[in-house]
């Protein structure tokens, strides 16, 4: 997967992918990652990247211009329905669906080449978005200074989802909300750490009485602490 993102502070990014399962899968080739500075597609002599919003009202909004720009030089089209195949362009912003494991595993399956924006600002001007964008996506139900904490937390979980990034097949698979739960609780040496024990199940060898636990210590964990799950409430179910 190639992934290209776009922001005035590239600076941000100077070493956030250096580090674990991103690292590894740059290193492997899974994954290319590359930063674009907004400022190098601006037009005039000040590369002027944001202006006043029409209409007046409080602070600048991202222009138009150097996006255009950016994004039909990355991928070969200035309008989404001429991308090639496998090409989805992202803006992170407060407005956009959330983030969900199914979201995450939708772009990890089926994008070949992401480009993701990072707004700044009071926001994008929305022509960008009318022509531009194949996907809005929010982390959550909070404002952000930028769109770059969040274009870091989309690539982290999209990484690990894509085949060879993680050690073990199976371990994207068994994460929490990969099949609508949190993932069940674990433990490590010692067995008995200050009087607390590990369950005894998980020190007997049956793997089968070992999965049953899982199944119902995962369910029971989701119940008290995100009930919305099983109800359905949180618009993912």
């Amino acid at each position: 997967m190639r992934v290209d993102v776009l922001t005035i502070f590239p600076e941000y990014f100077s070493e956030i992918f250096e580090f674990g399962i991103i690292r590894r899968a740059k290193l492997a080739e899974i994954v290319e990652i590359n930063i674009h500075d907004i400022r190098e597609y601006a037009m005039g002599k000040h590369n002027m990247v944001d202006d006043r919003p029409f209409g007046g009202g409080d602070g600048m909004v991202l222009k138009p211009e150097p996006l255009f720009a950016a994004i039909e030089n990355l991928t070969g089209a200035s309008l989404r329905d001429a991308y090639p195949m496998g090409t989805r362009v992202v803006m992170l912003t407060p407005q956009g669906k959330p983030l969900k494991q199914a979201v995450a595993g939708e772009l990890a399956t089926e994008a070949e080449h992401l480009v993701l924006i990072c707004g700044r600002y009071e926001g994008v001007d929305e022509r960008v978005n009318e022509a531009l964008v194949t996907d809005e996506i929010s982390i959550g139900d909070y404002v952000l200074s930028g769109g770059e904490p969040a274009a870091a937390v989309l690539i982290d979980a999209l990484v690990r989802l894509l085949p060879g990034a993680l050690g073990s097949d199976t371990s994207a698979r068994n994460d929490s909300f990969s099949d609508g739960l949190l993932d069940c609780p674990h433990y490590t040496r010692p067995a008995d750490f200050r009087g607390m024990k590990v369950p005894e199940v998980l020190l007997n060898g049956n793997h089968a009485e070992i999965e049953k636990w899982r199944s119902i210590k995962a369910l029971e964990k989701t119940r008290v602490a995100r009930g919305d799950l099983l109800t359905g409430e949180n618009g993912d179910m």
